[in-house]
């Protein structure tokens, strides 16, 4: 299969889309990008709010995990007394970057969010391994999927393995494509840093 940055313009590209409409929402976008050393077509919803947040105030990037640590650790909106951190919390709050928060001398108010929500990601697998290993590493972050251009040997037992991990599969056809395997729902225990940058990392991209 071609690389993923020529897929994402080609008739296989759109047609992984099309198949994928079921589990996406009306506003999703798509965008070809190499995230986590993996090439992959992603699916996401951009926070059209928070972009122009960000632009009004000129916002510096969120690139950092200890800066967004220091974020998660906030509510949003809601001014925190600076009396109620401890001394390190206070050192993180007056280093976080400019538009990430309001601050004043006696308290810190959040304003940045995720900038986009990532729904689906889609791997091209050339091997069976491969397409399993690549499509996993965005398992902390959003549901995956992988995508053959040649129908697998043993397709039911891959179907069971892949199943297993959540993975979702796509054939590509001379007519296009077909999921074989919806991918799992993306359900996260709890909001990380390193989800965020994730995010952040394709807002770059986007930019």
């Amino acid at each position: 299969m071609e690389a993923m940055m020529t897929l994402a313009s080609s008739v296989i590209g759109r047609s992984v889309w099309t198949a994928s409409a079921a589990l996406l929402e009306a506003d999703t976008q798509a965008r070809a990008a190499s995230l986590q050393g993996v090439e992959a077509l992603f699916f996401y919803r951009t926070d059209a709010a928070e972009r122009l947040r960000r632009q009004d105030a000129a916002a510096a990037r969120l690139d950092q995990m200890e800066v967004l640590e220091t974020l998660l650790a906030l509510p949003v909106g809601i001014p925190v007394p600076l009396a109620s951190l401890d001394a390190d919390q206070r050192r993180a709050v007056r280093a976080l970057p400019s538009g990430a928060a309001d601050r004043d001398r006696e308290t810190v108010t959040r304003r940045a969010v995720r900038p986009v929500r990532v729904d689906l990601a889609v791997v091209s697998a050339a091997g069976w391994r491969q397409g399993l290993r690549d499509a996993g590493r965005f398992a902390p972050f959003c549901r995956r999927a992988m995508v053959f251009t040649r129908r697998p040997a043993r397709l039911e037992e891959l179907l069971a393995e892949a199943d297993f991990y959540g993975i979702g599969v796509f054939l590509a056809a001379e007519h296009g494509v077909e999921m074989l395997l919806h991918p799992g729902e993306y359900r996260p225990l709890r909001h990380t840093a390193a989800a965020w940058c994730f995010t952040e990392e394709l807002y770059q991209l986007l930019r």
